[in-house]
């Protein structure tokens, strides 16, 4: 399980998340949404460990990120919006020297070949990651997030620039990892594929929960009946909180 208490960062004097508290099951998949600024990318920064935070506790795997870093970030896997790889490896060297940082070279050639088969990287497996396209490179990342076995996925916008047949296989093996027992954890504005992908969602803006629940959930706290897409009740909390903002500042 990966659960967030009271967790508040800072940028300077600027607010980024307030007090945010949620748990992502074993076996389940949580859509992070929100507004562009809403604070999605730094709750994902601090569960990986790259943002210290201001207050509160993350545990991932079953470690508290603040007294057992190594093992907590040892169950995590981390997909960022923008990768940030590095350029003078090749593709088969990026996945091999990621299985050896987490300790897990035993079936790695099988769970290589899979990954490069199924994001079309076969034929790229010897060239410097330097010379790959945009799209190529977030699907080395994505690949590079599944070769360790992770139980705690953690992904911001994956599905952004990733070909039609990436982004099937990269749904696919979400689910196969949930099946499985995982967490995970993914931002998306693309609220059309949470809305068939996730099992529960957390709405936020403004670096606070807005609301937190399945579908129907959300649509009865909604009460806009069954019909309403996510995006119809997005769109409506977001732009009732924006009005509740301004109420208190005017």
């Amino acid at each position: 399980m990966l659960s967030i208490e009271g967790l508040t960062k800072y940028y300077g004097k600027t607010l980024a998340v307030a007090d945010m508290s949620f748990a992502v099951a074993d076996g389940e998949i949580l859509g992070l949404l929100g507004p562009n600024g809403a604070g999605k990318t730094t709750i994902l920064r601090c569960v990986a460990g790259i943002v210290q935070v201001n207050a509160g506790r993350i545990t991932a795997g079953g470690y508290d990120l603040a007294k057992d870093e190594r093992r907590a970030k040892n169950s995590i896997a981390f997909v960022p919006e923008t990768p940030n790889l590095y350029d003078m490896l090749t593709v088969y060297e990026h996945l091999r020297f990621i299985a050896m940082a987490y300790d897990t070279l035993d079936g790695f050639d099988e769970r290589a070949s899979d990954l490069l088969e199924r994001f079309d990287l076969s034929e790229k497996r010897n060239e410097l990651v330097l010379s790959l396209s945009k799209g190529m490179k977030q699907k080395l990342a994505v690949a590079c997030a599944f070769i360790h076995n992770a139980r705690v996925l953690l992904l911001d916008e994956p599905l952004i620039g990733i070909d039609p047949k990436g982004s099937r296989e990269l749904k696919d093996m979400m689910i196969a990892a949930r099946d499985a027992g995982c967490s995970v954890l993914v931002s998306t504005h693309m609220l059309d594929t949470a809305e068939r992908l996730c099992d529960r969602i957390l709405i936020m803006d403004h670096g606070r929960k807005l609301a937190e629940g399945t579908l129907e959930e959300l649509h009865d706290r909604m009460q806009m009946g069954e019909s309403a897409h996510l995006e119809d009740l997005f769109l409506k909390l977001t732009e009732d909180n924006n009005t509740h903002e301004a109420d208190s500042v005017s």
